[in-house]
């Protein structure tokens, strides 16, 4: 069972089953591995931020590098507009990455490598920005469905297309992250496999690409946390810039 490698995917219950309206609600390792999460973003952000020195350590460096890359991103992606929701990009990065780069741990857990976790935080986004779009422009946001300079021929399938386009972002950017967390960790578990299964002989080439499919694997893991912050970007920017 422990070779299995979607056994690192199991989801199991932490303490007593509780149940509210017939909701399981009960404590789960993807619960804790997320409280965990959370934890060490605290602890980063409160540590980096305690002395504000002239010269940084590195635990300051780090901290004011998340944050000039996460400036940067709205800055560059939505705008100056975008500036009041910069906590919100900031702490859906944090925690993604922090998720991806704990679950990169031995004996860890991955959140984000479960559709339902990365489709809740999708849909927030979805609805969210699909909220601001409405109050800083009214019915007027309907326009993002009618792009300018379409012949009038072709506006309803163009419309259509752009409505589903619109609906089907939630799904693509949970996709994305869950598809690419999952696939990796599945190769790495194989891999680690096949060194065991071949042995102090056989077991060297299996062993070198799960090495190298681990540096690459932390590398898509900040990547993923990157797209997942930028594509928010893009979608904020779409709500605050009418440009349709």
């Amino acid at each position: 069972m422990a070779t299995n490698p979607m056994h690192q995917f199991n989801v199991y219950k932490i303490g007593p089953e509780i149940k509210i309206a017939g909701i399981d609600i009960s404590f789960t390792n993807a619960s804790l591995f997320m409280v965990i999460s959370a934890a060490f973003i605290c602890l980063v952000l409160f540590f980096g931020t305690k002395e504000k020195r002239l010269i940084p350590n590195k635990i300051q460096l780090i901290t004011e590098m998340f944050y000039n890359f996460i400036a940067k991103m709205i800055n560059d992606t939505a705008g100056s507009k975008a500036k009041p929701y910069f906590p919100f990009i900031f702490s859906l990065f944090m925690f993604v990455l922090f998720c991806n780069m704990i679950g990169m741990l031995p004996y860890s857990f991955t959140v984000t490598s479960h559709i339902i976790v990365t489709l809740i935080l999708a849909v927030f986004i979805f609805i969210s920005v699909t909220i601001i779009g409405f109050i800083k422009h009214g019915f007027k946001y309907l326009k993002i469905f009618v792009p300018s300079g379409v012949p009038t021929i072709l506006l309803p399938l163009i419309t259509v297309i752009e409505i589903i386009s619109y609906l089907s972002r939630p799904v693509s950017l949970s996709v994305r992250l869950f598809a690419n967390m999952m696939a990796g960790h599945t190769m790495l578990k194989v891999f680690g496999g096949f060194v065991i299964s071949l042995g102090f002989i056989g077991g060297w080439l299996p062993l070198s690409f799960s090495v190298a499919l681990t540096g690459l694997e932390i590398l898509v893991a900040f990547l993923q946390a990157y797209v997942f912050a930028i594509l928010t970007c893009i979608y904020l920017n779409d709500a605050l810039n009418l440009h349709h």
